[in-house]
């Protein structure tokens, strides 16, 4: 009778260990293709940027750059950008926009 019972739970445990997976090894986090998409700037924006194809992540990195070099953003209020004429086309006229409606409105002129 014992020696059912411990072929019973060599039977099973072997069962067990058949069930386990091993779990895919990934070389990196996983990419969200969506933003490495390279999209077509329209002239307005092109004229900040630049006209080649870019991704989404480059356009916003490309603009922070142009409001940097040209001292574009608010001096009390860091998170409002001011508009020169290049910017204003692509902020569809407004003279401050804060950085959260930047993306929203300069993904309005990604193609």
């Amino acid at each position: 009778m014992a020696k059912k019972k411990a072929k019973k739970k060599a039977a099973k445990k072997t069962a067990k260990k058949k069930v386990v997976k091993k779990a895919k090894k990934r070389a990196g986090p996983k990419k969200n293709s969506a933003f490495m998409k390279a999209l077509q700037p329209d002239a307005a924006l092109g004229a900040v940027v630049g006209n080649k194809p870019l991704p989404r992540t480059e356009v916003v990195k490309k603009l922070w750059v142009y409001i940097k070099k040209h001292k574009l953003q608010d001096s009390k209020n860091k998170r409002n950008i001011n508009a020169d004429a290049n910017l204003k086309a692509v902020f569809n006229g407004k003279k401050t926009v804060n950085m959260f409606e930047m993306t929203k409105l300069v993904s309005k002129h990604l193609k």
